[in-house]
């Protein structure tokens, strides 16, 4: 038989991925939270779109909300459960399906920030295993039952990247690798750490930006002023990623150190990081309907993962010694926002 697959979390990135792996005839149950998410499920099957047609499916999945879980108890065990909710749920989503794994069962974290540790002190080290949404891969839960992807498929180039705590490439991050092969391009990493801190660069820079803004990824990346905001919040997540040892990886293709000049005031590395940022705006390359999964939040009214994106980088940067002033400032304006003290404007981060 093969691997039973857990999705907690089955909103944009856990809907995707459970979604095409059932797709793709594998054992998947997805848990999530939101009733009438469920329900549709239930009720007509998951609905994935992409920026082609040929992308469209409906797919039947089964589905649990999380107060059904421990129905798992009378199931085959779970040998591969993925944590796909927000970062500041893993450890009860982790405690949730703790019970319902195999004797060899792992969990795997497919979410923003760096949550491995926080896993790995439910079920231990050695099941634990990093999944990174690479910067080509972008999901939105636009309605109950309806996940769409707004960047072009790309099998051509990683857009999930598994790999183990430990860096070695052992058979269960191989199989996970040939698991997702057939949704979208994969790898296997030996530096966890260091993709990971490069993709919560990323993060640090988009997220709390579009959600302080209102503004799309297109719309983000072309305005003049947003734009430098983003490259110094990309500089100062770099200097705090060096300064505690991380190999870090291409910065939405851009070289670490190339953005941390830019973000120092070089001019020539200015000009490139802004030019390179630049063609990620054209509607092939990014849908208009893109958003950051924070901004999604903000619209939707919900709790935003601030704290655990550049408020993380801000705690690591304190435990470095390193400033982190353009992320402590955008902090402040995001939690004004969250609260309603102020609507999303591109404004409130002129002077930051």
């Amino acid at each position: 038989m093969g691997k039973r697959i857990a999705i907690i979390g089955a909103g944009a990135v856990g809907g995707y991925l459970g979604g095409h792996l059932a797709r793709t005839g594998q054992d998947v149950t997805l848990i999530d939270p939101w009733p009438e998410h469920v329900e549709t499920i239930r009720r007509r099957g998951l609905d994935l779109s992409g920026m082609t047609e040929e992308e469209s499916v409906t797919v039947a999945v089964p589905t649990m909300h999380i107060t059904e879980v421990q129905g798992l108890s009378k199931q085959r065990p779970i040998d591969i459960a993925i944590v796909a909710a927000k970062a500041y749920d893993t450890e009860w989503s982790t405690v949730l399906i703790r019970p319902y794994l195999s004797t060899q069962g792992y969990v795997v974290s497919a979410q923003n920030s760096i949550n491995e540790e926080t896993i790995a002190g439910v079920v231990g080290w050695g099941r634990t295993v990093g999944c990174i949404l690479a910067n080509n891969f972008a999901v939105d839960l636009y309605e109950p039952g309806r996940i769409r992807r707004t960047m072009p498929l790309d099998r051509d180039h990683a857009s999930i990247i598994v790999g183990e705590v430990h860096g070695r490439v052992t058979p269960r991050v191989e199989e996970l690798a040939a698991l997702f092969a057939p949704i979208d391009g994969v790898a296997t990493t030996t530096n966890l750490w260091g993709v990971r801190w490069s993709k919560l660069c990323v993060n640090g820079m988009r997220n709390g930006v579009s959600a302080a803004t209102g503004m799309g990824g297109n719309a983000r990346d072309s305005h003049p002023v947003i734009r430098r905001v983003v490259i110094r919040l990309g500089g100062e997540a770099v200097k705090v990623g060096r300064a505690l040892g991380y190999d870090l990886e291409r910065i939405t293709g851009i070289e670490p150190g190339l953005l941390l000049a830019a973000s120092d005031g070089d001019e020539a590395a200015l000009a490139s990081v802004e030019a390179h940022m630049m063609k990620g705006t054209s509607a092939q390359a990014r849908s208009n309907l893109q958003r950051p999964s924070m901004a999604q939040d903000m619209a939707k009214g919900r709790r935003t993962e601030i704290g655990e994106l550049n408020g993380f980088i801000i705690a690591r940067a304190k435990e470095a010694g390193i400033a982190a002033p353009t992320h402590e400032r955008l902090v402040e304006i995001v939690r004004r926002v969250e609260r309603g003290a102020v609507a999303p404007s591109p404004e409130l981060l002129y002077d930051v």
